[in-house]
């Protein structure tokens, strides 16, 4: 069987898979599910294009991960095929463990435990059904690797996985400020003193990355009526999981599973079945709930899923400072006095947190720039912009969600 196949990506083009392992990989049902869970969960009630799927973002940074790899080669990096095999899988399984509305339900169906984590776990169940075959990109994908620029096309502040979802999501959105220069910086890219470095004539396309990332996080990924979106499904299932305490709701058997128990790190790691009920779990399985929970007998929860399903979505108020305490004390008595709510219960209606946006974390990897005459500079103190210093200062909004019934 031939298994060099060809995608056509809306975005790219036409994609090679490079090898037959990695079309393996791409058949598993692991990967698969993946299809079934939307890249930018709830954005689709703003930008209703946005319904592209985890799986097109991995394939899209696969394919990126090749571009780069064959880059780096002609310039010399020594990367046999099997690093690059490696390479390629690590990227396009690095978001293997998200669960059901990616980000926005994270820590919440699987209390607790990250989307790396679990990621890593599949991985590794992976391998063994791949009989060894995947180890060493799992080894690049955590970091363990002596050629530690794999690792940082994996995962760092200039990753293929930021470099497809910034293009990829700018595209299927179609907010036009998140399209980036991703090939000149693939052609930019080298490798110095065992790290990834742009070299100086790519510090312009940079520039450009970092003020795209800033103003899609502000656009789209933390817009504030998604943000109120996401706000409300958390809260269903924070609900359901409270009354599942008293009584089972009816929605899917593996969700049903998981709001039931509180599964910790280590249980996950000790029973191989709770990471199978784990994989069964998609975006149809809170839809479905959904649908059903809106007809409940539970007024909060009846309400939420049936307002959130007709997108009849709660009023929002962004702000630089925190909100008075007067303010959310105001909203949470007429909460109580509209729906005869007890002290409790409002908090599933008046939520008040905060969100930030870190276009540039000066705590991580940094993005180093390499000039001619060998020095390194880190790109805040190599760009000639005068404000990029300032993106690596988390811009923090705080946000008070309520029904609009109590405007």
């Amino acid at each position: 069987m031939n298994k060099r196949k060809i995608i056509n990506d809306p975005v790219y083009g036409f994609i090679t898979i490079p090898t037959d392992l990695i079309y393996d990989i791409i058949e598993h049902p692991f990967f698969q599910r993946l299809n079934r869970i939307k890249q930018l969960g709830l954005s689709y009630l703003v930008y209703p294009g946005a319904q592209h799927t985890r799986l097109q973002h991995a394939l899209g940074a696969m394919h990126l991960m090749n571009e780069t790899l064959e880059v780096l080669k002609s310039k010399g990096v020594e990367i046999s095929p099997a690093e690059a095999e490696a390479a390629t899988i690590a990227i396009l399984l690095h978001d293997l463990g998200h669960g059901p509305f990616s980000h926005t339900l994270e820590n919440l169906i699987v209390t607790g435990v990250k989307h790396e984590e679990l990621t890593l776990m599949m991985m590794e169940k992976l391998n063994d059904e791949f009989h060894g075959s995947i180890q060493l990109a799992i080894n690049i994908f955590k970091g363990n690797y002596h050629k530690k620029f794999l690792h940082q096309l994996v995962s760092s502040q200039l990753d293929m996985d930021r470099l497809d979802y910034m293009n990829r999501d700018s595209f299927f959105t179609g907010v036009s400020e998140g399209v980036i220069g991703y090939d000149r910086i693939i052609k930019m890219l080298t490798v110095h003193n065992n790290e990834i470095a742009v070299e100086s004539k790519g510090i312009y396309s940079i520039e450009k990355f970092l003020i795209s990332r800033r103003l899609m996080y502000w656009q789209v990924y933390l817009h504030k009526t998604v943000l109120a979106a996401e706000e409300m499904l958390i809260k269903i299932i924070e609900r359901a999981r409270f009354i599942f305490s008293e009584r089972i709701l009816e929605c899917s058997s593996p969700l049903k599973w998981f709001l039931e128990k509180n599964v910790s790190l280590e249980q996950l790691r000790n029973d191989e079945s709770i990471l199978a009920r784990f994989t069964e779990l998609d975006d149809s399985d809170i839809f479905s709930a959904l649908k059903i929970w809106q007809h409940d007998e539970d007024a909060i929860l009846s309400y939420l899923c049936s307002h959130l399903l007709k997108r009849k979505l709660f009023k929002i108020e962004l702000q630089n400072e925190p909100f008075q305490a007067e303010k959310i004390n105001a909203c949470v008595l007429a909460a109580k006095k509209i729906a005869s709510l007890t002290e409790d219960d409002s908090k599933y209606l008046v939520i008040s947190s905060a969100t930030s946006n870190h276009a540039y974390n000066p705590t991580e990897e940094s993005i180093r720039i390499l000039f001619k005459d060998g020095i390194i500079k880190d790109i805040s103190e190599a760009s000639d912009i005068f404000n990029l210093s300032v993106m690596k200062q988390p811009v923090v909004k705080y946000y008070l969600c309520y029904p609009r019934e109590l405007a």
